[in-house]
């Protein structure tokens, strides 16, 4: 395991202000690529007045909703929640009261939300390496209270199997310790996805509506656990930590399977037109999910400004370097992000 160092602040994509005001081009100019997030959301419906005047009501039918969409069983535990960030923040509170502080392993590079939670509580916190995650010796596994893995990874795109993560989980039950799974990117790779398995001890899986739906404005997510652990953090997020008009969207959204079966057909396409466009100017063996593509380059910082200078902002990785690009929302976006490729000197 690698040693895990965390900023005050971790940084994100969407610093379009921050793009604005350091390359001098008006907002209004830039495609924006610099995050994960479907550039063509769910179509929000009218949200009825009554929504907006009353307060969320908890026995709307939002945990069976979720439940059927995730394919959790009956006696899975559903937690609609503010955006996964909001149960990434509030697990550290919850572990402590149950266990006390520990280690804490989490996938690097990876979404670093995760880690600096851990790290803000107390936790000692260290990197999972990508060789490590598919090593057969699960010896590591015993010097840790909770592991946190992305399925698949952000940037990396890196996956695995249910086989393996439940084998972790195993191996960590007989010491107390938990399974944190984030699937914020599941969508399309339903045969890695963990929900059959919610509901049994030491098992956290994490479910975001941000990034696949488009509506990351909204923060809307959910946490499938067991009973016990989903009440102590139901405690700990407190009174109705997703707003009404949310839950209205949310279950709209989630009843929807056309609407999701055409926009993962639409979205494996871009995928594919994507890979070939960075391929085509050098930017080899693209990684990532169905909402982003992540390329390793020695010169990835050099790239990202020539990608800024014409406009286009990308998110940049240090550590291995590398870039992480999102998918244009319409045929303009393509045609202007191959023209700015094509004109870029990648060297090797």
């Amino acid at each position: 395991m690698i040693p895990f160092r965390s900023n005050e602040c971790p940084e994100h994509g969407g610093r379009l202000e921050v793009a604005v005001r350091k390359w001098g081009i008006p907002r209004e100019q830039w495609l924006d690529l610099s995050t994960g997030i479907n550039p063509v959301p769910y179509p929000i419906p009218e949200i009825p007045m009554a929504v907006w005047q009353r307060l969320p009501e908890p026995d709307d039918g939002l945990e069976q909703i979720i439940r059927h969409w995730a394919g959790a069983p009956t006696d899975a535990a559903c937690i609609p929640v503010a955006g996964s960030q909001q149960a990434i923040m509030a697990l550290p509170a919850v572990r402590m009261r149950r266990h006390g502080l520990g280690r804490v392993a989490v996938p690097m590079p990876g979404y670093r939300e995760h880690g600096h939670a851990w790290k803000q509580a107390g936790f000692d916190v260290v990197g999972i390496s990508a060789e490590l995650a598919m090593a057969d010796d699960l010896e590591w596994l015993d010097s840790v209270d909770v592991v946190v893995w992305i399925n698949p990874n952000n940037p990396t795109g890196q996956m695995l199997l249910p086989e393996r993560l439940l084998a972790w989980r195993e191996r960590l039950q007989r010491h107390g310790g938990w399974l944190v799974v984030d699937e914020a990117f599941i969508e399309g790779c339903s045969d890695h996805a963990l929900d059959a398995c919610a509901g049994v001890s030491n098992l956290v899986i994490l479910r975001s509506l941000g990034k696949f739906f488009g509506l990351a404005g909204i923060r809307a997510g959910a946490v499938l656990a067991e009973p016990d652990m989903a009440a102590e953090l139901t405690r700990e997020l407190g009174p109705w930590p997703v707003s009404g008009p949310t839950r209205y969207l949310m279950k709209q959204a989630l009843v929807d399977q056309a609407w999701q079966a055409n926009t993962v057909e639409a979205l494996k396409g871009a995928r594919s037109r994507m890979d070939a466009l960075l391929q085509a100017c050098g930017l080899h063996s693209p990684s990532g999910s169905l909402l982003f593509r992540t390329v390793r380059h020695s010169h990835a910082e050099d790239i990202e400004a020539s990608l800024a200078r014409c406009g286009i902002l990308v998110r940049r990785f240090e550590t291995p370097p590398a870039l992480r690009f999102g998918l244009p929302g319409d045929e303009a976006g393509w045609q202007r992000l191959a023209e700015v490729l094509s004109g870029i000197h990648i060297c090797h």
